[in-house]
C-alpha cells in the first residue's frame, strides 16, 4: 500500500502514477523514493500497462527534494549519505528505463528534482502558467542525481542556462530548454497529454519497449559509472558547508551568507 503515491489505471492499459504528498507540495522524500521505485518495477512487469502519465496531486507538481529528508543526511554516517543518495539515484533509473511509454503531466510549478522527474519522462507537457528551475544551488547543493537526466534532455548548450543559475524560467522557456515539449492553458493540459497518450495504443507494446531501449543505448551514455559518480557529488555536497546553511536558513527564514 503506497502512502506518498497511487496508481489509477483504465481499461485501455493507462496507467497514471500519481504523486500525492499535496500538503509538501510533493516533494521527494525517502519514502517516495522508495514507493516510486517499487510503482516503476511492478508498472515494468505489467503486461496489461501500455502506457504511464507521471502526473500530481495539489497546487504543486514536484517542490524537489524533501529539505528535512535532505538536512537528516548532515548528521548521518558517510556510508549511509552514499546509501540515500544511491536510492534516490536509481529511483530516476528505474523511471528513466521504464519499458513504456512515460508522459508527463506538469499541471504545477516544478523545481529541483521536479525538473528531474519530467527529464526522465520521454515526453513531458505542462501548464503554461508554471514556474519551473534548478534551484539547487541557490541552498548550497547542486542537480546531481538529476544531472544526467537533464542533460540529456537539454543538450550541455542549453542546460549551461539554467543549470548553476538556480534562476527561475517560465513555461514558455521551458519548451525552448527541451524540458516541455508543449505548454498548453491548465485547461487543455489533460487533452495534451491524451494527445500523446493514444498513438502508442495503436502500437505493439513489445516493439515500443525495445524501441525505448534503443534509443537509450544510442542516447548519452547514463550507466553504473555515471550514476556512481553523481550519488559521490550528492553526498560530497551533504558532507560540506554551503548545504547546512543553505537548508539551515531556508528553514529558519533567513538568508545564506552568499545570498545578498
Amino acid at each position: 500500500m503506497f502512502e506518498t503515491i497511487r496508481i489509477d489505471r483504465d481499461a485501455r492499459g493507462v496507467a497514471t502514477l500519481w504523486l500525492d504528498r499535496a500538503e509538501k507540495h510533493n516533494a521527494i522524500s525517502a519514502q517516495m523514493i522508495a514507493e516510486l521505485t517499487q510503482a516503476a518495477q511492478e508498472l515494468s512487469s505489467d503486461a496489461a500497462t501500455r502506457v504511464v502519465i507521471l502526473a500530481a496531486e495539489g497546487k504543486t507538481f514536484c517542490a524537489g527534494g524533501d529539505l528535512g529528508w535532505m538536512r537528516d543526511q548532515f548528521e548521518a554516517a558517510p556510508e549511509v549519505r552514499s546509501a540515500e543518495a544511491a536510492k534516490l539515484a536509481h529511483m530516476l533509473q528505474a523511471l528513466n528505463t521504464l519499458p513504456k511509454p512515460l508522459i508527463g503531466r506538469l499541471h504545477g510549478n516544478a523545481f529541483g528534482g521536479g525538473i528531474g522527474l519530467a527529464s526522465v519522462c520521454d515526453v513531458a507537457i505542462g501548464a503554461d502558467h508554471i514556474a519551473m528551475g534548478l534551484t539547487e544551488t541557490r541552498l548550497g547543493l547542486i542537480p546531481a542525481t538529476i544531472g544526467p537526466y537533464v542533460c540529456a534532455r537539454m543538450g550541455e548548450a542549453k542546460a549551461r542556462r539554467v543549470f548553476m543559475s538556480g534562476r527561475r524560467f517560465d513555461a514558455t522557456e521551458g519548451v525552448a530548454l527541451n524540458v516541455l515539449a508543449r505548454a498548453v492553458p491548465v485547461d487543455d493540459l489533460d487533452n495534451a497529454v491524451e494527445a500523446e497518450v493514444a498513438p502508442y495504443l495503436d502500437c505493439a507494446p513489445g516493439a515500443v519497449a525495445r524501441a525505448k531501449a534503443l534509443l537509450r543505448h544510442l542516447g548519452p551514455r547514463i550507466d553504473d559509472s555515471v550514476i556512481a559518480h553523481t550519488v559521490e557529488e550528492l553526498a560530497a555536497c551533504w558532507q560540506g558547508d554551503e548545504a547546512p546553511e543553505g537548508i539551515g536558513a531556508f528553514f529558519d527564514k533567513s538568508k545564506p551568507s552568499w545570498m545578498g
